[in-house]
This record gives C-alpha cells, structure tokens and sequence, in this order.
C-alpha cells in the first residue's frame, strides 16, 4: 500500500523536514494518481504508472542494481483544511544504487520506452543534504537518478 499519511509525516519528522526517499512499494503500490511522476510526459508517450513500478522492480532484482528509490519533488506537500489532512506525493526521479555506468542503466531500465531524458550521476553526499533515509551505497556502486525534464 502507498505510504500512509502518518508515517511520511514520521519520516519528515525523523529526517528533520528533508523529504525521505521512498522505496517502490511505498510510492508505486496503490498509487493510482498518474500525474504523481513525470507528469510533463502524461499523454506524450510516458507508460503507465503500473507499467513503470513494474519495469521498475524488474530492473531492481537484476544484478548489478543494489537498491532503487523514489526522490520526491518539493511540491509534495501536506495541507490542512478545517482540521482535516490532505498530501499529495510527487516524484521527481527514480535513484538507482548500481555498479553499471549511466549509459548501461538508461539501456537496463529502458530509459527512452520510460520518455526519460536519462540518468544523471548524484553524489550520495548530494542525496543526504536534499532527502533521507538514502540506503548505504556499496563499494564500487554509484547512484543515478532516472529523470524526467
């Protein structure tokens, strides 16, 4: 099931106000808003939301791949009206902890069939000052995020 309301409010909490990186499960399952990642390229070619999560986990358990997680955008944002909670989840792109250079991943993960500009490298150092709960990078492993501009 999508992440609940409760818990991204105890990860934004923890991670003291940085957005956390969300696994697969906790952005992708039940998730049926299509306009929560790359909204730029709904109507132009981008799969469907269930269509991504399953390449998605396909790529995952490949070898190489050591994790993947879902950056959110800024925008994803809880309101409050009349007492009442409201949030939206936004992705932004789709970090890959891989030994593969950035040119094998956008072939592995099939980049142009996503309508993805491609994977641009991000230093783990990088990745901790904008979000948390980024799992540990192994020796030899790089991150990249899969993006859409």
């Amino acid at each position: 099931m999508l992440i609940t309301l409760e818990i991204f409010e105890k990860l934004l909490e923890e991670g003291s106000g940085r957005l956390p990186l969300l696994t697969l499960k906790e952005f992708f399952r039940g998730n049926t808003e299509e306009d929560s990642i790359a909204p730029n390229r709904l109507g132009f070619g981008r799969p469907a939301l269930a269509e991504i999560w399953g390449r998605l986990q396909e790529v995952e358990t490949m070898p190489g791949i050591a994790w993947i997680h879902v950056a959110l955008h800024d925008d994803s944002v809880i309101t409050e009206y009349k007492g009442r909670k409201a949030w939206h989840l936004l992705g932004e792109q789709i970090i890959v902890c891989t030994s593969l250079s950035g040119q094998e991943l956008e072939k592995l993960a099939d980049c142009e069939w996503l309508c993805s500009d491609g994977a641009e490298e991000w230093q783990p150092a990088r990745l901790d000052a904008l979000f948390s709960r980024r799992p540990a990078v192994p020796a030899g492993f790089s991150c990249f995020g899969i993006e859409w501009d």
